[in-house]
């Protein structure tokens, strides 16, 4: 993964083994039906010379009629009653990749059987925007041996791709019949989108908690808080407040003063009326990217983050006010956020009212929207998520620019970040083809109002 990103890791999964036997129930036909165009050749031919032979009454002729049709048929029996019994695995390396980026797969088969197999072909079935399907041949595996092979598998587009099952196709020596057996698990590769490395801004200007500041919330009664509470798994014993313990039945432990993490909400608006275009280079593929990077930024800059989107669903859930507590947690927020971003789509509502219900609550901390066009009802709604907020930061991506390849935003979309700015947002229009780590800048000083008038137009009036 780029710089920035979450630890990725490798997952291995064994799917099992097969044996030639499998498909006993479909008796020989299924045997028959593995004949390659050359068996079918041969025993045309061989069916061709022995009615010539009848005919014209040759014996010799119909010995080596007899001889073409039967060689087929006996490779095909001989094959299906093979015991072959093989067991095999596989491994991604790693399992979650962002787009554009490659991930290897590693597949290895075992012979279980005491039987050296013969000739094995391996064909792993893989979505076509991974790119084409692999092919192994392996030649002759002994008892008890195994054969490791890989392959690359690599996709611009976001999502969630099935690998497998696993083919294993037998043939035998004459190249009369081809069998194939499948094994019936399968693993997923999921494409997270692409992570930019944001410059460590403040945009939130003094920001409390474990990130750029430090607040410690003191507990109800001062600094050492007598208010008891149950006792947790991990507690100190020393902390033991022995006359509430009696007092209570059970053993209670003192609060102490509590670290106090602050808190970031992105915004992600999937309205399909609010963006335009398809593929990897469209506004809406940008604002999930854009998405992605924030989540993670502020993750490593010590905040509790949580993604938002204008459906009002919200990772992690709101079972656990929607925040990622300790450090472990934080990185299982993460990689839930970037599951969800690989597979999050354009969603059929029409308004931000939903994600602004989320938001009522208050004490969100900062606010980093990304935002594709907005009317001036929605843009209303978008300025009073404001006053539920610490800070806040608007992308708001110009659908006719992307378009268009336009240089400049439209009179429309100036009025809604100037609507914006004035309820308290940093607001930047977002132009075709400028990386985010640039716009985090201009944002940053758009807030401590350092950008000049000069500055604003070499941008090309995208401030």
């Amino acid at each position: 993964m780029t710089a920035g990103g979450p630890a990725q890791g490798t997952t291995q999964r064994a799917f099992g083994r097969i044996s030639q036997s499998d498909d006993d129930k479909g008796g020989l036909r299924t045997a028959f039906a593995g004949l390659t165009t050359r068996g079918r050749s041969f025993l045309a031919a061989g069916v061709a010379a022995a009615a010539c032979a009848y005919v014209l009454g040759q014996g010799d002729l119909l010995r080596v009629g007899l001889l073409l049709a039967v060689l087929p048929l006996v490779s095909a029996i001989v094959l299906y009653r093979t015991r072959y019994r093989v067991a095999g695995s596989r491994r991604l390396s790693p399992a979650r990749v962002p787009a554009g980026s490659e991930s290897r797969v590693h597949l290895r088969m075992d012979n279980v059987s005491r039987l050296p197999t013969g000739l094995l072909m391996l064909q792993d079935r893989v979505p076509y925007v991974l790119g084409p399907r692999p092919r192994f041949v392996l030649d002759r595996v002994e008892a008890g041996g195994r054969r490791e092979v890989s392959y690359r598998v690599r996709s611009d587009l976001r999502g969630r791709y099935p690998l497998g099952p696993l083919q294993l196709r037998l043939s035998d020596p004459f190249g009369m019949c081809e069998l194939t057996r499948s094994f019936s698990a399968f693993d997923t590769l999921t494409v997270i989108p692409r992570v930019e490395a944001l410059p460590p801004v403040r945009l939130s200007g003094e920001a409390q908690g474990y990130g750029d500041g430090r607040q410690r919330s003191l507990a109800l009664a001062g600094e050492d808080d007598v208010i008891p509470r149950g006792y947790r798994h991990g507690d100190d014993l020393r902390r033991v407040h022995w006359r509430s313990t009696a007092k209570y039945g059970e053993l209670m432990v003192r609060r102490e003063e509590q670290p106090q993490r602050a808190r970031c909400t992105v915004l992600l608006d999937t309205r399909r009326i609010a963006h335009q275009g398809a593929g990897p280079d469209s506004a809406f593929e940008w604002a999930v990217s854009g998405a992605a990077s924030a989540l993670v930024h502020m993750l490593e800059r010590g905040f509790s983050v949580r993604l938002l989107t204008d459906t009002g669903n919200s990772v992690p859930g709101e079972g656990s006010d929607g925040f990622a507590g300790s450090t472990t947690e934080s990185a299982d927020a993460a990689g839930m956020m970037m599951d969800t971003l690989a597979v999050v789509d354009h969603s059929d509502g029409a308004g931000l009212s939903r994600a602004y219900d989320v938001l009522r609550g208050g004490a969100e901390g900062l606010l980093v929207a990304f935002l594709g066009e907005l009317d001036e009802e929605q843009a209303a709604v978008v300025a009073r998520m404001r006053q539920r907020s610490g800070a806040a930061v608007a992308f708001v991506l110009d659908n006719g620019a992307w378009a268009h390849g336009a240089q400049a935003p439209s009179a429309q979309l100036e009025e809604r970040l100037r609507l914006l700015r004035e309820a308290g947002w940093t607001a930047l229009a977002v132009p075709p083809g400028l990386p985010l780590p640039e716009l985090w800048k201009q944002a940053d000083r758009q807030r401590t109002g350092v950008m000049g008038r000069s500055e604003a137009q070499a941008t090309g009036g995208w401030s």
